[in-house]
C-alpha cells in the first residue's frame, strides 16, 4: 500500500479567493512547489481533497473545476510536478441547487473523500498525511486515520477545538509542513542506530 498527502486546495496549495473558478487567478502559495517536491522525492503521492461549496450554493457550475483542476496541473508542471488526484465535495446543507443542497459523508470535516481516495489508489491512510489550512482538515484527516498538519497563515478563525481537531504538527506554510513531516519519519529510524 502507498502513502499520501492529502492537501486542502484554497488557503493551502493556493490563495483563498472565496468561489473562484477563473484559472487566471489561480496561483502557487509560497512554499508548494518546494513542499511538494520534497514530499514527492520521499515517495508520497499528492491528492487535493476541497470542499466546493459554490456549486450547492449556486456561485459556479461543477463542469468549471475542471479548469480548476489543469490550471493546478499547469502550475505544478513548472517544477515538474504532478498530482495524482483531485477530490472535491460539491454539496452544502444550506446550498440552493437540487442534489447538492444535502448533507453528506464527503465535505470536510467528514472523511468521506480521503477514504475514497484511498480504496481507489491503494493509499495507507495510517502512513498518510492530510495538510489543511482549517481545522475541519485537520478534523477530516484525523477521522480518516491519518496524520495531519495545519497550515497557520490565518485562514482558521473559528479556533472550535473538538476531539478530532488537533493536528500532529502546525507550520506557517507547506514547504515547512513538508520538512516536519519528513522529521518525523526519519526520526524513528535515527533511534534504531
Amino acid at each position: 500500500m502507498k502513502k499520501a498527502i492529502f492537501l486542502d486546495k484554497d488557503g493551502t496549495l493556493i490563495p483563498d479567493i472565496p468561489y473562484n473558478v477563473d484559472p487566471d487567478k489561480i496561483s502557487l502559495q509560497d512554499g508548494v512547489a518546494g513542499g511538494l517536491q520534497l514530499l514527492r522525492d520521499a515517495g508520497f503521492r499528492l491528492y487535493v481533497i476541497s470542499n466546493q461549496s459554490g456549486v450547492a450554493r449556486g456561485k459556479f457550475e461543477e463542469a468549471q473545476l475542471e479548469g480548476v483542476w489543469k490550471r493546478l496541473q499547469q502550475l505544478l508542471e513548472t517544477y515538474h510536478l504532478q498530482l495524482d488526484g483531485f477530490y472535491y465535495c460539491p454539496h452544502h446543507p444550506e446550498g440552493s441547487r437540487l442534489g447538492y443542497a444535502t448533507s453528506c459523508a464527503c465535505r470536510k470535516p467528514a472523511p468521506g473523500l480521503l477514504l475514497q481516495a484511498a480504496d481507489e489508489h491503494d493509499l495507507d491512510l495510517t502512513r498518510s498525511w492530510m495538510i489543511g489550512d482549517i481545522l475541519n482538515d485537520v478534523a477530516a484527516g484525523n477521522r480518516a486515520g491519518c496524520r495531519t498538519v495545519l497550515i497557520d497563515n490565518g485562514g482558521e478563525t473559528e479556533w472550535i477545538p473538538g476531539p478530532y481537531r488537533t493536528p500532529a504538527i502546525t507550520a506557517p506554510d507547506l514547504l515547512q509542513a513538508a520538512k516536519a513531516i519528513l522529521q518525523t519519519i526519519h526520526e524513528p529510524e535515527l533511534e534504531r542506530l
